[in-house]
């Protein structure tokens, strides 16, 4: 199978999974039933801070300069995003003197993205497969502030942090799409897109749903 055709089925794959979502499904496993912007804003911090921290991990192991250069972008990007939620939560009247200092994620997932060794599956775990929740998440998410009223946070997902959301999700799909050309490469990309929705903690209830998905030992 060529690889383009290859990375259209796992698109079509994820997009399958995704349309047996519920309406603010991934909102209500993500913030315990709690659907609160400021609460939902305070667990986006933890997914930002998470991303950017493995994009920056496997940023000097990885060989390729184009998909360095995603993992580099991804990085930055996230990092951004991570600083103006906490001015949106600022501007809410929240206390964020204690996000200053951050912490070391340590989430199932993130121990997961830190296991794999192959430019591959870092590309379809990570930017790929991560990043197409998130766009699912934001859209949820954007949908929630608009219907309670929060059109500052709505616009400030709408403008900056959902489309380059979806950035990271199309340029990791154009590494795939580049370097996933053998029967054993795409098996591996396959491999580790579907750990990585099974394992994601916003997926939970979607990770029941669906068949053949796994859970993987993290160390």
């Amino acid at each position: 199978m060529d690889s383009k055709t290859f990375v259209a089925g796992l698109v079509d794959e994820m997009n399958t999974l995704f349309g047996q979502l519920e309406e603010r499904e991934i909102l209500v496993a993500e913030a315990e039933g709690q659907l609160e912007v400021v609460t939902l804003l305070k667990m986006a911090l933890q997914s930002e801070l998470e991303a950017s921290s493995i994009a920056a991990h496997w940023l000097p192991t990885t060989p390729e300069i184009d998909a360095k250069t995603v993992f580099a972008e991804q990085c930055h990007e996230e990092m951004k995003h991570y600083n103006l939620i906490v001015q949106r939560l600022e501007d809410l009247g929240e206390d964020v003197s204690d996000l200053a200092a951050g912490s070391e994620p340590s989430t199932p997932l993130y121990q997961y993205l830190r296991s794999l060794r192959t430019t591959i599956e870092r590309m379809a775990a990570g930017p790929f497969a991560c990043e197409a929740v998130a766009e699912v998440r934001n859209n949820q998410f954007i949908e929630f502030c608009n219907a309670v009223g929060d059109t500052k946070t709505a616009q400030l997902y709408t403008k900056v942090i959902q489309p380059e959301e979806v950035r990271h999700h199309r340029r990791g799909r154009q590494i795939l799409e580049r370097y996933a050309t053998t029967p054993e490469l795409q098996q591996q990309a396959a491999n580790a897109m579907r750990s990585s929705l099974a394992i994601a903690d916003e997926l939970r209830s979607l990770a029941e749903k669906t068949k053949g998905l796994f859970n993987i030992p993290v160390s």
